[in-house]
């Protein structure tokens, strides 16, 4: 029962990447931009959640609703005055940018809400699933994230394959400038993605703290970081890409921690992204682009 256990915490905690990783991926894809402030989207979110839901005693509903309006908001501005003018900047610049918001972002919390640690209670108030005589308990929280990081997967793919949105978003990737002359509004497409993944950020907060329940100003920088390595271990850019790469990051990190250490199961994840980037530098369902010179 340990195995399985350990298993399905895995699943869950690599649904949380799964679903983080889709605001990194869809921005590189579309924009061409690493967005490092994208954790600092989850911190915030989590801070809105705990505000309306435990200091204003605000119903759970409406505070999950103004949480994804709020970092969907978030989302946009941060694109519009950050990245935006970087266009045609290096992406050098534009790293720097994406490091320099996030710090930006955790400052701004830190001096508005201080440093102290919030206890960030389960929002996520459905049954636990009780198997093997009670020798396996699946919390809840463990099953409604997992079908939440599904719905998203399938819902997204959706939306990219069959929606007039969706195509643009799949031409500005493709080429800027060619879609640009067929009359896309590329401004306004990267603009959208950006909303999307902060959407996602902000649903990812309720599972993600539900799950762990520290909330600091930089409580969003290691599930970020990781979320990343998931992104560009199944392949930066694909959308299965993004679930199988948060999934299996989520079963080694789990599973390092149960049977070798947990003082070493960050590390081990990290080794796993040095020897994957080593071996198929693409990522697993990453694409080799020729770029003409």
């Amino acid at each position: 029962m340990k195995f399985i256990s350990a298993l399905i915490n895995g699943v869950n905690l690599g649904s949380i990447y799964a679903i983080i990783a889709l605001g990194y991926t869809m921005v590189y894809g579309i924009a061409k931009m690493l967005n490092f402030a994208h954790g600092d989207v989850i911190m915030i979110g989590g801070y809105i959640t705990f505000e309306f839901v435990y200091a204003l005693q605000g119903n759970i509903w409406v505070a999950m609703l103004v949480t994804v309006l709020a970092c969907t908001v978030l989302g946009i501005v941060v694109e519009k005055i950050a990245y935006k003018p970087l266009r045609k900047a290096s992406p050098l610049a534009v790293l720097i940018t994406a490091i320099g918001v996030s710090y930006f972002l955790q400052n701004i919390i830190l001096v508005i809400k201080g440093s102290d640690t919030k206890k960030y209670e389960s929002v996520i108030n459905v049954p636990n699933l009780v198997l093997a005589d009670g020798e396996l308990i699946i919390k809840g929280t463990t099953i409604v994230t997992i079908v939440t990081c599904l719905v998203i997967m399938v819902g997204l793919t959706l939306f990219i394959n069959k929606t007039k949105t969706g195509r643009s978003m799949l031409a500005v990737s493709e080429d800027k400038g060619a879609a640009q002359l067929m009359g896309i509004n590329v401004n306004r497409t990267i603009s959208i993605t950006f909303a999307i993944g902060s959407a996602l950020a902000a649903i990812a907060s309720f599972l993600y703290f539900s799950a762990y329940d520290s909330l600091t100003p930089m409580s969003g920088s290691m599930p970020g970081i990781k979320a990343f390595i998931a992104a560009v271990f199944g392949g930066i850019g694909s959308i299965p890409g993004a679930l199988i790469g948060g999934i299996t990051l989520g079963v080694i990190e789990i599973f390092a921690g149960t049977y070798i250490s947990t003082n070493m199961s960050e590390a081990i994840v990290f080794l796993v992204l040095i020897l994957m980037l080593n071996i198929k530098p693409t990522g697993i369902l990453g694409k080799k682009f020729k770029e003409k010179v």
